[in-house]
């Protein structure tokens, strides 16, 4: 005989009824808005109810965090999966725009995100996305660093442009900023078309990198060799032509 009442939903859906109200609060109101009492109005719960399924604000407030990126994550997943056939360099750019749109739609969550310390498995996933669509671009011929490089000053350049915009007052705020810090980026970060020769020899050694693992015929051991000789060839500096 089941004994939960019909008018009780499951644990799990109340969990993310909760969720979803507080991150509705914090975009409405801000962190300060968010308080048990408020969270347990909205959600039409008692407050000790956030208690058992959080434990404190701190745990409300961090499983909010992980479950708007995780939503957030998953539809720039699904986004890279239907933009397989599109121009990578493109891709990056709306993934780049994208990720801006979030970070300024939900200042505080962002700022909890990319807290420094912070673990997050979602981020974790996003930050492997990044470096799945670095690697579209380097196969491309068009990058001019190494990928994880790429993947660094991507993500340390869109973390900065956001908090600085998030920084200035409202109605100071310069919206163009982020897409300047991209072009800027891009500048340093890709060629103007593919590699296409000797003055492009980083490139092709990226590219080339990018494809190695996939090359039918090798043993392992040669594998490694010329993934090794290719990477030492992708960290040398571009001679100046």
């Amino acid at each position: 005989m089941n004994l939960r009442s019909t008018d009780t939903p499951p644990r799990a859906d109340l969990r993310t009824t909760v969720l979803d109200v507080t991150a509705r609060l914090l975009r409405e109101q801000g962190a300060d808005g968010v308080t048990t009492r408020a969270v347990a109005a909205a959600a039409g719960i008692q407050a000790p109810t956030i208690y058992r399924l959080f434990g404190d604000k701190d745990g409300l407030l961090d499983a909010v965090a992980e479950h708007v990126m995780a939503t957030y994550v998953t539809a720039k997943r699904e986004t890279a999966r239907s933009d397989e056939a599109a121009d990578p360099v493109d891709v990056l750019r709306e993934g780049w725009r994208t990720y801006v749109e979030f970070g300024l739609a939900n200042p505080d969550l962002f700022v909890l995100l990319v807290t420094p310390g912070r673990t997050s498995a979602a981020a974790a996933e996003g930050m492997r996305v990044l470096a799945e669509r670095i690697h579209r671009v380097t196969a491309a011929g068009r990058l001019r660093v190494p990928e994880q490089r790429a993947v660094e000053m991507v993500h340390a350049a869109g973390v900065g442009a956001v908090l600085t915009v998030l920084a200035a007052p409202t109605d100071r705020r310069d919206l163009g900023l982020a897409d300047a810090m991209l072009d800027a980026l891009c500048r340093e970060i890709l060629t103007d078309a593919p590699a296409a020769s000797a003055r492009d020899a980083v490139s092709i050694a990226l590219a080339f990198r990018a494809i190695a693992p996939d090359l039918p015929g090798l043993s392992a051991a040669e594998h490694a060799l010329l993934e090794e000789w290719l990477d030492r060839s992708a960290s040398a500096s571009p001679s100046v032509p």
